[in-house]
């Protein structure tokens, strides 16, 4: 989907470079998949603050997403291509052929009217959901579940996939979004396809209003803060950071490797994502 520009009538405007809404649905989203999304400001469920600069924004409702697709052997047929306030990507509402609904992530060039499946017998093609020992290598995939039968939980935001590039017995290869190669399980399932609205990258809002109605609040830098807010906090003048860059509660930061060395599924990890590149 295009990215659509305004004529400059005001400065946020001039540089807002927003989604074209034109190929969604004008449909209301299905009332049954529907849930209510309480608002949490950043807070876990003590009250603290997790996630900074997030509060505020329009009233969201949740729309359950189906990642499992564990409807075997049923075909449903594409009615809708929608909009999500919850994720990056367009969402696809299905009509199965036994009368239920459900939601699922839009690959790109799924077009309204195709008839999808799930399910060991499927065929490869896009937004048909199978198990990786029968998609050909090379393919483009997408919501990549971690174990067998566990649910999509990789390359579901707007514009990723991952490719699988090897197979041998039981294991295959797949290179993630971020460019790491990973093992998984054969008969973990897999989407075929990339996921939709890839220009979401590219969206310029233009305007600090239309970032407080999507959730986000004004950003404060560490080093514009006192030492008892931030570890960049302080000093006199505009001082650069002495130390390694880090978070409010000293993670490493800006760059820094986080990742716990003892993990066990790093066993999992063939290449790690930016090595061998120049």
């Amino acid at each position: 989907m295009a990215l659509k520009r305004y004529k400059p009538t005001t400065p946020g405007r001039r540089h807002a470079e927003l989604p074209d809404y034109t190929e969604l649905s004008p449909a209301a989203p299905e009332k049954s998949l529907l849930r209510p999304k309480p608002k949490k400001s950043g807070r876990n469920n003590q009250g603290h603050i997790t996630a900074r600069w997030r509060g505020g924004g329009h009233k969201r409702q949740y729309r359950v997403i189906d990642f499992a697709r564990d409807k075997d052997g049923i075909p449903a047929r594409v009615v809708t291509r929608e909009y999500d306030p919850n994720r990056s990507a367009w969402i696809t509402l299905l009509h199965y052929a036994d009368g239920e609904k459900r939601y699922i992530l839009a690959p790109m060039e799924l077009a309204i009217g195709t008839v999808v499946e799930a399910g060991d017998k499927a065929e490869v093609s896009v937004g048909n959901s199978l198990p990786l020992a029968r998609i050909p290598l090379g393919s483009s995939i997408h919501n990549l579940e971690f174990y067998p039968r566990s649910g999509g939980a990789i390359a579901r935001s707007a514009g990723t996939s991952a490719k699988l590039i090897g197979k041998e017995d039981d294991r295959a290869h797949v290179r993630l979004p971020s460019g790491e190669v990973r093992i998984f399980r054969t008969d973990c399932r897999a989407t075929v396809g990339e996921v939709s609205n890839p220009d979401h990258k590219n969206v310029k809002h233009g305007s600090a209003g239309r970032m407080r109605h999507l959730g986000w609040k004004p950003e404060v830098r560490g080093t514009a803060m006192n030492p008892v807010d931030h570890p960049h906090g302080g000093g006199e003048g505009r001082g650069h950071v002495g130390g390694p860059k880090v978070s409010p509660t000293g993670k490493t930061a800006k760059g820094g490797r986080t990742r716990k060395s003892k993990k066990k599924s790093s066993a999992l990890i063939v290449r790690r994502a930016g090595e061998g590149r120049r």
